[in-house]
């Protein structure tokens, strides 16, 4: 996951229309597998198939909408329905990662505004390169206070609660089980990338895909 998020940001920053028009790519191929391969490759078309959802929903946003971060869980939602209309189906591995993807957004989003990030957000993403490079490097920096640490200890705790008692009710040789497991792993990485991302915003943020 970690990387489709470092690619797709710069990709959509660039090119909006291909990046957005890769997610049929994704779509095509992820059912493909799921119709014409065997169980294996099956349930790699169906992560890819919920891998596209959550590329759909970052194509839109941060190619059109990134000036208003209220809406950006929302139209990460854009497949929440199909989503979990897909859990009980044979694409439930896809439905799973999708929707601990969006808990995860959900998580990062709630913290940008406990935090007082996300306010800052459009004027960074508005401003001159330079310059949002300059704001993105503060607001970073700013985070590293004891109340603000505290709150991302403890969103990061229950983030791993969550995602071990997903990853309990895994079994790889059942479907529901890897869903499980899908879910658990999905949701574990939005540390990792969220990780990333204030590292990158801090070391380079020129290379963080916001700006």
């Amino acid at each position: 996951m970690v990387l489709p998020v470092f690619l797709q940001a710069p990709w959509v920053h660039f090119y909006p229309l291909s990046a957005l028009l890769f997610t049929f790519v994704l779509l095509g191929l992820g059912i493909s597998l799921v119709v014409f391969s065997d169980d294996q490759w099956g349930r790699l078309g169906s992560l890819l198939v919920g891998v596209s959802g959550s590329w759909l929903g970052g194509c839109l946003f941060w190619g059109w909408l990134r000036m208003h971060p209220v809406l950006h869980l929302p139209v990460e939602a854009v497949a929440l329905p199909v989503a979990f209309v897909g859990l009980s189906t044979r694409w439930r591995i896809g439905s799973a990662f999708y929707l601990a993807c969006l808990l995860g957004t959900a998580f990062t989003d709630f913290m940008m505004v406990l935090t007082g990030v996300m306010k800052k957000w459009p004027d960074i993403v508005a401003a001159p390169i330079d310059q949002a490079a300059q704001a993105l490097n503060k607001t970073s920096l700013n985070l590293f206070n004891l109340p603000t640490l505290l709150l991302l200890f403890i969103a990061a705790i229950l983030i791993v609660f969550l995602s071990d008692q997903m990853n309990q009710r895994g079994i790889v040789n059942s479907p529901a089980g890897a869903a499980w497991l899908v879910a658990g792993t999905a949701l574990t990485t939005t540390l990792w990338v969220d990780g990333l991302f204030l590292i990158t915003t801090i070391i380079q943020p020129k290379l963080s895909g916001l700006i």
